[in-house]
């Protein structure tokens, strides 16, 4: 197994950057300094974010497939963990496997996953739940024996919403009108906005906030980053015992990691750049930074680039 014996850890009031292509960051950012002898220990199972770090839109992310190579053939453990609520695990393993990313369903823990768990162990077997989404939730109620279902009518014990591409206005409206009811509503995620080809669309966070106008509160439990049930829920279904987030965002991965109590690891590689980094605070201040996922690959590969950066003294 790979040591991450080289690893920096950030500092109360600094990060410390691997491999940041600008060099060093300025003086009162960067800090620099030997590595003692208490290390971190080994990380036995790596939780990565997708968009962003390991892929953008349908395109891979550079080095991103022959580091996760090289991180299993360390003996590591790679678990992909994602908001993302509309499609399945298997289409995200097939999708990741087409990049050249061999992954079954068995390593991809979505929200929908998460919150159909969260839901069976709270309601009776076969318990009809009403369902805003699209087949990536229906699938996973299913899966634990939940019964997926689209109106008031049919009696459902509580409410999940979660992004689905063909959630129309009806939908929204037979949620508000049983969250109205008293039903726990369940959100996958609140995810406001995500990233088209086109350009900036409405996420899901945008759709459950419809409902809560309508319905006069909020969700009573979310699933998605940055809270940490999704996180959870992956570190019980690999049985992790010192798990890691990898994740480019500050204000999701970085933060669902810290909440759920396991160190993290912010890749420049998508949506936040050293800056944000530096600057970033409480929760969403990462315990490690790295120009990318080749960071993961050996010890040489973070004591090269701590050296390459002036993180660590040789």
């Amino acid at each position: 197994m790979v040591a991450f014996r080289w690893m920096v850890r950030c500092q109360p009031r600094n990060v410390q950057l691997m491999g940041h292509k600008g060099g060093r960051m300025d003086p009162e950012e960067a800090v620099t300094g030997g590595i003692g002898s208490d290390a971190d220990p080994d990380f036995d199972v790596i939780l990565l974010d997708l968009d962003g770090v390991v892929y953008i839109g349908p395109h891979a992310v550079p080095s991103a497939v022959e580091a996760i190579d090289r991180i299993r053939m360390g003996g590591r453990r790679c678990c992909f963990v994602t908001n993302n609520a509309s499609r399945t695990p298997e289409q995200i393993a097939e999708h990741l496997t087409e990049l050249g990313i061999p992954t079954t369903a068995q390593d991809v823990v979505t929200s929908s996953i998460a919150a159909a768990a969260y839901l069976a162990r709270i309601l009776p077997k076969q318990a009809a739940v009403l369902v805003v989404g699209g087949r990536g939730l229906h699938e996973a109620l299913l899966g634990v024996g939940l019964r997926p279902v689209e109106s008031l009518n049919e009696q459902p014990l509580a409410v999940v919403q979660g992004y689905g591409p063909d959630v129309a206005w009806v939908d929204l409206a037979e949620a508000a009108y049983a969250v109205q009811s008293g039903l726990p509503w369940i959100a996958t995620n609140l995810d406001r906005t995500f990233p088209t080809a086109r350009g900036i669309a409405p996420g899901n966070g945008s759709l459950v906030g419809a409902v809560a106008a309508a319905a006069g509160r909020g969700p009573d439990v979310v699933i998605g980053k940055p809270e940490p049930a999704l996180i959870q829920e992956a570190v019980l279904r690999t049985g992790a015992s010192r798990p890691i987030m990898v994740g480019d965002r500050l204000d999701t991965d970085v933060a669902a990691g810290s909440r759920a109590g396991i160190p993290t690891l912010l890749v420049l590689t998508g949506i936040c750049n050293a800056a944000d980094a530096a600057s970033a605070q409480g929760d969403q201040r990462p315990t490690y930074v790295a120009e990318d996922l080749s960071c993961l690959t050996s010890p040489a590969a973070w004591r090269a680039e701590a050296r390459r950066t002036g993180s660590v003294q040789p």
